[in-house]
């Protein structure tokens, strides 16, 4: 009888496990292609679900301080919303088209004082040679104005793409308020007690986290409109309603929203007179170190906090995925992020407190054998107690 042959190194792979990686492999391409060609309509509902995280305080509020019913309570917060935002661009166009009005109606008369050095149109063209620059540019200027109309219309379709994007993520949120209370039970009851548990208080902390970054930024945003208003009102600059507004607007954006509100504001005050530039400059420079370190720490320690390093990291993504508006978002989603991830880490404490306490109750102290008298809690710790095993029949 001859020996069986022996084995070698190499053991074969049964094709059950082939199959599932196969599988695993076919379904994350096809999920990847799936989330590329919905790329637009995640964004909506991301962009929708973020508002609605920040409107829920308020339709609590309506909901069980005022007795209203859900439908009715999410109706009024979303016209309440709707009729801030667009009070603030009138605010905020209002008095553009009543320049832009006026410098249409007098038209002829900065075009005479132009061509003989008179007004404050006048000494504008004489003092930076624009009469020269502009004989000297005539046909690159005739050649704009002839292809105005095609950019003109390819403006009009990106207004007309962001007004439904925008009417979408309106109805979506809006949807989201009334029944996303709703869809969260019921995905949370799906779980076990304990893991229910845990998600309520995640999120619960990640909601926090998020109303309370928005408002604690829309309340900086408030500040550096009002201090710009108040410094162009003392050095007497026009336009003071629409640069604290843009001023304000701009503070959203960390890091930079600054820096981008300051720019206009100064340019505007140079040309009113270089001491008011001079001064606006000077007054930005001491409120942005006191946000920094006052408003920053003393606003936002209670509800985000985040590194430097981590605000820029999350910024730079934002900018690069979503462009302005993930920027906007890029602060709150690295806030949620950092809630689960202190979750993950508190919970894997927490087990790994426990099996070191359960390993630590059933050891005696003398030859390693199991101690068979009882044993005295530890550290608030309830003893484990060994049941008596009876002989096997």
């Amino acid at each position: 009888m001859t020996d069986p042959a022996p084995p070698t190194g190499r053991q074969a792979v049964p094709w059950r496990i082939i199959l599932a990686v196969v599988g695993v492999v076919l379904a994350t391409y096809l999920g990847v292609l799936l989330v590329q060609a919905l790329q637009r309509i995640i964004t909506w509902i991301v962009v929708a679900g973020f508002f609605a995280v920040v409107l829920n305080p308020a339709v609590d509020f309506f909901v069980y301080r005022l007795r209203f019913r859900r439908t009715l309570a999410a109706l009024v917060v979303f016209l309440i919303g709707l009729a801030s935002v667009a009070g603030l661009l009138y605010l905020f166009i209002r008095p553009i088209v009543d320049q832009a009005t006026t410098f249409a109606n007098n038209f002829s008369t900065y075009v005479d004082d132009a061509k003989t050095g008179k007004g404050e149109v006048g000494h504008l063209v004489k003092r930076f040679h624009i009469d020269t620059w502009v004989q000297k540019n005539q046909a690159k200027l005739k050649s704009a104005i002839s292809n105005s109309g095609k950019r003109a219309l390819g403006l009009a379709r990106k207004v007309g793409s962001t007004v439904a994007a925008l009417a979408t993520i309106l109805v979506l949120t809006y949807l989201l308020l009334v029944e996303g209370p709703r869809v969260m039970a019921g995905g949370v009851g799906m779980l076990s007690p304990p893991r229910q548990a845990r998600a309520r208080r995640i999120g619960r902390d990640a909601a926090r986290a998020v109303t309370g970054y928005m408002a604690g930024n829309l309340l900086i945003s408030v500040i550096a409109g009002i201090v710009t208003y108040c410094g162009l009102w003392a050095f007497g600059v026009p336009f003071r309603t629409v640069m604290a507004l843009w001023v304000g607007f701009a503070d959203l954006i960390p890091l930079v929203g600054a820096t981008l509100g300051a720019v206009p504001t100064v340019l505007v005050a140079l040309l009113h007179s270089p001491t008011a530039a001079i001064g606006m400059v000077i007054i930005y420079v001491v409120y942005q170190q006191f946000e920094n370190h006052v408003l920053q720490v003393s606003i936002m320690a209670k509800t985000v906090r985040l590194s430097p390093l981590a605000v820029l990291v999350s910024l730079l993504c934002g900018v690069q995925l979503f462009g302005l508006l993930g920027a906007l978002l890029a602060i709150p989603a690295a806030g949620v992020i950092q809630v689960v991830a202190r979750d993950l880490y508190q919970e894997r404490q927490r087990v790994k407190a426990e099996r070191q306490a359960a390993s630590g109750d059933g050891v005696s102290s003398g030859d390693g054998v199991a101690s068979s008298g009882p044993v005295e809690p530890e550290d608030g710790v309830e003893p484990v107690r060994l049941a008596a095993v009876e002989p096997e029949r």
